[in-house]
């Protein structure tokens, strides 16, 4: 052995004496506070419901014997709201471990001692706080562990090494439980209590998009859902994933929309791959004002559009959205990015724009397929893990070119299977009039121009291929390209060629007007500037359940409702939306 090789051995015996050393103490607990929780609970048994939110199993005790007797206490509480000395001691009888409870005697010492039922909420946060302290310290000595055993030879496997500390200090935090059971009678009461909501409340379980017809489809998006947006080149996927990004962030509020008590903001965290995040700004922007975004680039904008982009500007400002576009980002370091700015900002949904630009180095080694796959059921982890919906975009093969009316289907997706098994959600995005460019028959200022091809010059079609939870079916849009947004098609007033209503590109409603006028002053920034508490995720642009299954339907498979629009063509049988 050389000499590198023999200071290695010292140096790992030496941080395993010292580590050895330090779980020699006691770890933290409080049996004064155990003893006064379980105490209380027996005088005034009606004090679990405030209890349990704190302390809900008996391995949150350090005391062994305090454990048994919890876990007694609840058994008998969920069976009969009833615990009392005598019970909970013929319970532990029963199970055969009174003695190791302490005894009958112990029993009624814990109920005499306990100070007051009053105190029982304070007892648990104390006994929690305890068991947080406790599981931290496992948690490091996991994380100690993995290091020292850990070759880190490449960047990857670093990577795991610190994505597996990440999530363990997560956990904690986040007061995450990962492994106990739940009854399901707890399930169904919560689910009873959220479809009460529901008709009291209106609107949806889920996140809303703020397109009405997606929304009513998907009862907007659900927590802990993978939902996959994809298409072909240039149909607009990035495009879609903007404007579903800013109006998550607004509340579901669209431009056209007004302000109201329903509109409640949420935070948004968008991973950009592909293009940077001045472009992704710029998108918003014009998207948001109907001032087009070649207008923008060039300056070229009227004094009416500079209006729309002040108005816009000061929306955008306060629009909770997070842009983090560090090329070549692996999956694992998505991950922990992504659990950072859940921590930080609260995050309510994440888009990922693409998938196939994620990158698994460790997988990879195997074949591109394999990688494609540890990409997909690492995201799917990782929406169940921060409890949130998580669009992430992905390219479509050729397939949809060699077929007729080129629609796509979920056999299309490049490069995995897995990418549809794992997705709760695929959503396949379609434009046919991108694919009739140069046909004078789909050409409005040709005279060879087909009227039947009018109302599909902008027509844009969101596939849902499947829904794990709900319907299938086809959601109509508008596409306006030149601001790059997709509308709800209640909502398009404009003709195929302009924007919102206007012929010079001058914003939503906008008649034109001449170009080259001196820019009003920027808009202030209400609550300062987005530079004032820059993230540390390569930037950022600042200014409920699911639903039920459908009874007879397959995963992913239920009723497909067509197309509202009733165009030629496009109905319920539709075979190119059904490849199951």
């Amino acid at each position: 052995m050389n000499g590198a090789g023999k200071r290695g051995d010292r140096r790992a015996r030496a941080a395993g004496a010292s580590l050895e050393k330090l779980f020699d103490r006691v770890p933290p607990h409080s049996l004064d506070a155990e003893q006064s929780l379980l105490g209380s609970l027996l005088l005034d048994p009606a004090m679990f419901g405030d209890v349990i939110t704190l302390v809900s199993e008996g391995s949150q005790f350090y005391s062994q014997a305090h454990a048994a007797i919890f876990d007694a206490m609840r058994t008998l509480h969920d069976q009969t709201a009833g615990v009392d000395v005598v019970q909970l001691g013929e319970l532990l009888r029963d199970k055969q471990i009174l003695d190791l409870a302490g005894g009958e005697e112990y029993l009624v010492d814990l109920a005499s001692a306990a100070p007051s039922a009053a105190g029982a909420v304070r007892y648990a946060r104390i006994v929690a706080n305890k068991a947080r302290l406790r599981k931290l310290i496992d948690a490091a000595g996991e994380i100690l562990y993995d290091a020292y055993h850990a070759q880190a030879v490449t960047d990857d496997e670093t990577d795991e090494v610190i994505d597996g500390a990440e999530q363990r200090i997560f956990d904690i935090a986040s007061q995450k439980e990962n492994s106990g059971p739940e009854q399901l009678k707890e399930l169904i009461q919560r689910e009873f209590d959220r479809i009460e909501a529901m008709a009291d409340g209106g609107g949806h379980a889920g996140v809303p998009t703020g397109y009405e017809e997606l929304d009513e489809l998907t009862s907007g998006l659900q927590e802990g859902e993978m939902l996959i947006l994809a298409a072909r080149p240039s149909m607009g996927k990035t495009a879609f994933a903007l404007n579903l990004a800013e109006q998550i962030a607004m509340g579901g509020r669209t431009p056209w929309s007004p302000k109201s008590a329903d509109h409640i903001a949420r935070a948004v965290g968008v991973f950009s791959l592909e293009m940077s995040r001045e472009a992704l700004a710029q998108r918003l922007l014009s998207a948001r004002s109907g001032v087009p975004s070649e207008k923008l680039r060039s300056g070229e904008v009227s004094m009416d559009g500079w209006k729309k982009l002040n108005e816009a500007a000061g929306e955008l400002y306060d629009a909770p959205i997070f842009i983090d576009d560090t090329p070549g980002l692996t999956v694992l370091q998505m991950r922990a990015r992504a659990r950072r700015m859940k921590e930080r900002y609260d995050l309510q949904a994440i888009v990922i724009d693409y998938l196939q630009l994620l990158t698994a180095p460790h997988a990879a080694k195997e074949s591109r397929q394999v990688e494609v796959s540890t990409i997909s059921r690492q995201i799917k982890a990782l929406a169940r893990e921060l409890k949130l919906p998580i669009i992430c975009l992905a390219q479509l093969n050729r397939g949809a070119e060699q077929r007729e009316r080129n629609r796509p289907r979920m056999s299309d997706l490049r490069e995995s299977g897995s990418i549809e098994q794992d997705a709760d959600v695929v959503m396949l995005l379609h434009r046919e009039a991108y694919y009739h460019r140069g046909d004078p028959e789909w050409d409005p200022k040709s005279p060879e121009f087909n009227p039947d091809n009018e109302d599909k010059l902008n027509l844009a079609e969101l596939i849902i291929a499947k829904q794990r939870n709900g319907p299938t079916g086809t959601v109509n849009l508008v596409w306006d390209e030149s601001v790059t947004r997709f509308k709800n098609r209640d909502h398009h007033h404009g003709s195929h060629g302009g924007g919102y209503g206007g012929s010079g590109g001058g914003g939503y409603g906008h008649s034109g007007a001449s170009y080259g006028a001196p820019p009003p002053p920027p808009p202030p920034s209400p609550g300062g500037s987005p530079e004032s508490e820059p993230p540390s995720y390569g930037g950022a642009f600042r200014a409920g359940p699911m639903t039920g299954p459908i009874d007879g339907h397959r995963d992913g498979g239920g009723p497909d409702r067509g197309s509202p629009l009733g165009l030629p063509g496009v109905d319920d049988d539709d075979d190119d939306i059904a490849p199951f």
